[in-house]
């Protein structure tokens, strides 16, 4: 990426969209951040973006991202439990609409934040790339709704809008008010548990190396190409989560539960989801089930290749950083 872009971001007041903007600000690029609240507002103005207010769904993208080179799109419903209508509209034509104010205004790239959730199916993805078709049959709404946001994307790919998608997996790091205070509160409430003793192996990205590796994107990236992202060594699910858990000066649990249980117990709450058009739900779903109960690891060699981005920061360096916080600013907690 060039020096002095202009950069409209969606999703700008989330976890990831705070540190976007941070990361863009640092190495002197200008931010338009799409803001559909006064509180969405003052967050990305804190940051040093620009807020521009109008809503994913409704508003005139396009006015905003005049005079923009690049476009981010970061906005999405991530819910792993419900899901439904709404996740359909802000994933799947909010992605749409997106991509086609993109093309009016004239925007030259744009960047897709997708997820390898993409590929769950609720089996193991061990060392999985790029070349890994998408399942037949989605295990969620979340995965459906991203996996056609990325077809979305991907089929508006021309000469004169050039379109690329990262898929992070486990985002985690300073700032985390999504995964680590849900992981807190469960911990702490004893809701907690190992799923078959938790030590199986799964990718994770720090946010610092996805915000390196999306602005080596906008600079790199091949139109019409999917990269994945994460940090270069895969790491156990049990030690990770207890580590994390560490941070913050919760204890980690000791219990554990069997696999094939916990699949039933989530296939049959989704299916009492589905007839009763989620008046009933199951503990879990299947796509809680999918994110963190099997082997999710990630081959990332192409995004370091082509990208030409490293990891912007260690694991142990990401976890002191979060014990540090811990001890300065106190504990997180979910809101």
């Amino acid at each position: 990426m060039s020096s002095s872009q202009q950069i409209f971001l969606t999703g700008s007041s989330g976890y990831v969209g705070r540190n976007l903007i941070t990361s863009f600000i640092d190495q002197g690029h200008a931010v338009v951040a799409l803001a559909r609240s006064d509180a969405a507002a003052r967050v990305v103005e804190q940051r040093g973006a620009r807020a521009y207010r109008a809503d994913l769904l409704s508003g005139d993208l396009a006015a905003g991202m005049h005079g923009c080179d690049a476009v981010v799109h970061a906005a999405a419903d991530t819910d792993h439990v419900g899901g439904g209508a709404r996740q359909h509209r802000v994933n799947v034509d909010g992605t749409r609409r997106v991509i086609d104010a993109a093309g009016r205004a004239g925007v030259a790239r744009v960047l897709l934040l997708s997820t390898e959730s993409v590929l769950a199916s609720g089996r193991a993805l061990v060392g999985v790339d790029e070349r890994a078709p998408l399942p037949r049959r989605a295990i969620g709404g979340y995965s459906r709704s991203k996996a056609e946001a990325e077809r979305i994307a991907l089929a508006a790919n021309t000469e004169n809008l050039a379109v690329s998608v990262l898929r992070p997996r486990f985002v985690w790091g300073r700032d985390d008010t999504t995964a680590l205070p849900q992981l807190c509160e469960a911990a702490r409430s004893g809701q907690l548990a190992w799923i078959s003793g938790g030590n199986y192996l799964t990718s994770t990205t720090h946010i610092a190396t996805l915000c390196a590796a999306v602005s080596a994107a906008l600079r790199y990236a091949r139109a019409g190409e999917v990269y994945f992202v994460a940090d270069q060594q895969p790491v156990e699910f049990r030690a990770f989560i207890t580590a994390l858990l560490e941070t913050q000066g919760v204890a980690a649990p000791a219990r554990s539960v069997p696999r094939a249980l916990l699949w039933a117990l989530a296939s049959v709450g989704d299916a009492l989801a589905a007839v009763s058009g989620g008046r009933l739900r199951g503990p879990l779903t299947r796509q809680q089930f999918a994110a963190s109960a099997v082997e999710v690891t990630l081959d990332t060699r192409k995004a370091r290749r082509e990208l030409h981005f490293l990891d912007a920061i260690t694991r142990e360096q990401g976890l002191d950083e979060l014990r540090v916080a811990a001890r300065t600013h106190g504990a997180v907690r979910a809101t």
